[in-house]
């Protein structure tokens, strides 16, 4: 039988059902001093028991049936909620509702602040107290909960089609978080991120990657950071890999998505996203960002500028020097193919 977690997701769930737990089954002092009372009724009587504890007969019935009724645990013995079944709803004179009904139905932006001395000009007529400014922005939330205020929507002129559009806030798509996924071997978990680069104020894109576990890189330059792009930048990472991706994990750029994260879903490979505003999640393909500059970068800056392909070329001849000769301090100064390969070779001794 497959169980599904309905607050999976959720953050702060699953240290909320804690505390309810704890409080579900918490037994008070006030439980305890009414065990006891009980347990003096029992085995003294009635008379002792209300001249030593002042309580009314009906009262101990009353506790024993809740104790009986939960099979003996004492914690029904607790204080229950003290919440008054009907609670008072708040209702403002018809005439006002009516008034901001009508307002915002002539002028859909109309306000509290602008309402609040309208109001009052009219309440003055109807010899009825004028609301304050927080009283009348609750009574046209209470009006939106009830649907009576009627709703506004954003238009766009297109100039191609010579139509009105509505405009409709796009759909957040949910994004996974890494959240203790380890990066056990090499294609467990990629680090894909977009370096801008500035030459002679012309904007260059570097597309990068790298293996968190085995270090292998790869990188490609673009003119634009589209997802199309992006899309592209796979496919050819992909090839060129000598191990299967499984994870990858990117910032929350427009370059990874649309077009990128549509590939990446029909690959079947689970796309992690950072937080907004901490590239420390990201800290191995930034540590390559800085690299792929100093030793690279900042040497072929003209190339870059008047021919990307040839850029690339030249990046592809250095990053085969990276990936099979360059020693690298966290992989015990081997290259990363030759560890890469070393793990292989373990793997296939061992199968």
């Amino acid at each position: 039988m497959r169980q599904f977690n309905t607050n999976k997701g959720i953050k702060g769930s699953g240290l909320i059902r804690e505390h309810a737990l704890r409080f579900a089954y918490m037994i008070t002092k006030t439980a305890k001093c009414r065990a006891c009372t009980l347990t003096f009724w029992h085995k003294y009587g009635f008379d002792a028991t209300k001249d030593a504890y002042g309580v009314s007969l009906s009262t101990l019935y009353r506790w024993q049936k809740k104790l009986d009724t939960a099979g003996g645990k004492l914690e029904a013995l607790n204080n229950g909620s003290r919440a008054p079944k009907r609670r008072n709803k708040r209702r403002a004179d018809y005439r006002i509702e009516e008034f901001i009904i009508g307002q915002r139905r002539l002028h859909p932006r109309l306000g509290k602040k602008k309402l609040t001395p309208l109001l009052k000009a009219e309440c003055v007529k109807w010899d009825i107290p004028a609301p304050s400014e927080p009283t009348v922005g609750r009574i046209i939330k209470d009006l939106k909960e009830r649907k009576v205020i009627p709703e506004y929507t954003k238009l766009s002129f297109h100039a191609g089609t010579g139509k009105l559009n509505e405009r409709k806030a796009p759909r957040k798509a949910k994004k996974l978080r890494r959240k203790g996924h380890k990066a056990d071997k090499p294609g467990a978990l990629v680090e894909i991120d977009t370096v801008v680069i500035f030459v002679n104020n012309i904007r260059r894109y570097i597309i990068t990657a790298i293996d968190v576990h085995g270090r292998f890189a790869y990188a490609h330059t673009y003119k634009s950071p589209s997802s199309s792009n992006a899309k592209d930048f796979f496919e050819k990472l992909n090839k060129v890999t000598p191990f299967t991706i499984t994870h990858i994990q990117t910032d929350n750029g427009s370059e990874f998505a649309k077009h990128f994260r549509k590939y990446v879903e029909e690959l079947g490979i689970a796309h992690f996203n950072t937080y907004p505003r901490c590239p420390k999640m990201n800290a191995h393909i930034e540590r390559f960002n800085r690299t792929i500059q100093e030793e690279f970068v900042n040497w072929n800056k003209q190339t870059l500028l008047v021919d990307i392909s040839a850029f690339n070329e030249k990046m592809v001849e250095w990053l085969t020097w990276y990936n099979t000769v360059r020693p690298h301090e966290s992989l015990g100064l081997m290259p990363p193919l030759w560890y890469i390969t070393s793990l292989m070779v373990k793997d296939s001794q061992s199968g």
